[in-house]
């Protein structure tokens, strides 16, 4: 007996020490990487604390490590080892982060985070244990704040589900972009009433539940698509329900139920609605293993040194800074004063605006604004701002840069007509004031564009490459008013201006 037990004692120490030895590599990888993108995390905690659309991704990490703990089981049964393969999926994250950080793009990098998280894992401890954990793995995205795209898309198709409810219910409505007005008032259809909040709290929780609770992928798909779809439906009946009491009663009677719907009773209703129209059709069983372990590991591959291959990821995710600082380019100058430009047939004028408005641009090294008026009495406001070079915080476009200010009274309305290299939209002030806004962005001696995304690839190839970084963004504006069309003031305005890449050019000092 004794012969026997001092026999397995070493065999039991030994697989201790595997499990030991893989965790704490990865530990020091996991470290690593956490440390040399410390502001990138820090970032994506302050937008998880501070951004109600992203509270849900405080739970996320708490989620991921109960998904771990319901697999230890099976785990105790795996073997972990080293993997080079996984390297290729923490080089992707490394690079990925490179490209986020040279374009400007937030939630590239944090994404990117995840990716070699993901990857040191996978590399350090094997592909066994990274199919085991293959959900929890994929879990982790959802601690990424992404989604605020979709923010303008579905504060439009909010406003026409109301519009669609108002009409059914007899309620005479007129809608113009996201702004509905009735007989009672003028609604407004914001940011916070679009339901991106919800669809993306929606989107994470409906990833969990099909995985705890099905087994059967059409059974998975059909349950987050109706989830999806409720959540867009019922935050159109909760905006329609707002206006609808505002019509009955008043408005600040509509303000209080709106307040209290959305913020107590809705987001309940809704889960436990998806949730008891599921319960029938649930297909896993509590206590059901999570995976065989003898399926996943029937040959364990090859294992060499964790701490070899710790080393290994550690150069891989250190050369992605390296690149980015060691391809820095020197700023070029910018002309000392940004003048602007002498018009035929327009002259300035300090003809008072509707509604105050200023474009916001952060962080820009020269920002100048005016008024121009022709003898038609046609009046446009022009702003330009330049950038020697984009850094965190005082990027071209990014949250809160352009025509619309978030801090001020101005909101986004609806796109609007512009030329083919430029961005149009209408943006809309209380009274109510709409003003038509014509953007055009240019970095370095790259193409002239309207697109934000075309702005990020450019901004991105110039850091990388050590290009030209200097950047301008041309806004073109004019006000809607009775008998005096917005489009056409600008029309006219552009026409007089001729090429705008020759004024982009002077305001950045190219030629």
């Amino acid at each position: 007996m004794n012969g026997r037990t001092a026999q397995m004692e070493p065999a039991r120490f030994a697989d201790l020490t595997g499990w030991r030895g893989h965790l704490i590599a990865l530990c020091v990888v996991a470290f690593a990487i956490l440390t040399l993108f410390f502001d990138d995390v820090r970032s994506m905690v302050t937008i998880w604390w501070y951004a109600s659309t992203f509270g849900h991704c405080l739970f996320i990490p708490f989620l991921i490590a109960w998904l771990v703990q319901q697999r230890l089981p099976g785990l105790r049964q795996l073997t972990p080892v080293v993997w080079a393969p996984g390297l290729i999926w923490l080089g992707m994250g490394a690079f990925a982060w490179l490209l986020g950080a040279a374009a400007g793009v937030a939630v590239v990098r944090h994404g990117a985070l995840v990716l070699m998280l993901q990857g040191a894992t996978i590399a350090l401890l094997g592909p066994a244990v990274a199919r085991a954990l293959l959900f929890p793995l994929f879990y982790a995205f959802f601690m990424v704040p992404f989604g605020e795209e979709i923010v303008p898309p579905l504060q439009l198709v909010t406003a026409r589900l109301t519009m669609l409810l108002l009409d059914l219910w007899g309620v005479p409505a007129h809608m113009e972009g996201i702004f509905i007005t009735t007989p009672t008032g003028y609604f407004e259809v914001a940011e916070a009433c679009s339901g991106a909040k919800f669809l993306i709290a929606m989107t994470a929780y409906g990833a969990l539940v099909c995985n705890v609770c099905f087994r059967s992928w059409s059974r998975r798909i059909i349950f987050l698509t109706g989830a999806l779809c409720l959540s867009v439906l019922a935050n159109g009946v909760r905006a329609f329900a707002t206006i609808l009491v505002a019509h009955l009663t008043t408005v600040d009677a509509a303000v209080g139920f709106d307040h209290v719907v959305y913020g107590w009773v809705f987001f309940a209703i809704i889960m436990i609605v998806v949730m008891a129209t599921a319960w029938p059709f649930f297909d896993r069983k509590p206590g059901d293993p999570w995976f065989d372990p003898r399926a996943l590991q029937a040959v364990a591959p090859a294992s060499s040194s964790a701490g070899t291959m710790a080393g290994a990821a550690l150069a891989i995710i250190i050369a992605a800074p390296l690149w980015l600082a060691a391809t820095a380019a020197a700023a070029d100058p910018l002309p000392p004063v940004l003048d602007m430009p002498q018009l035929r047939g327009w002259t300035r004028t300090d003809a008072p605006q509707a509604y105050p408005w200023k474009p916001q641009f952060d962080g820009a090294d020269h920002f100048v604004t005016g008024r121009y008026r022709n003898d038609r009495g046609q009046v446009v406001d022009l702003s330009i701002a330049t950038f020697a070079r984009q850094d965190e915080g005082r990027e071209l476009v990014g949250f809160g840069q352009g025509a619309a200010d978030p801090d001020s009274e101005w909101v986004w309305s609806s796109p609007a007509r512009a030329p083919a290299d430029a961005r149009g939209e209408q943006i809309t002030a209380p009274g109510p004031v709409v003003r038509h806004v014509v953007s055009y962005y240019r970095v370095g001696e790259g193409r002239l564009t309207g697109s934000k995304p075309a702005v990020k690839l450019a901004t991105m190839e110039a850091r990388l490459l050590g290009r030209d970084q200097r950047a301008v963004a041309i806004l073109v504006s004019a006000e809607e008013a009775e008998g005096r069309r917005s489009d056409a003031a600008i029309t006219a305005f552009l026409k007089e201006l001729g090429d705008v890449r020759l004024l982009a050019d002077r305001s950045i000092g190219i030629r």
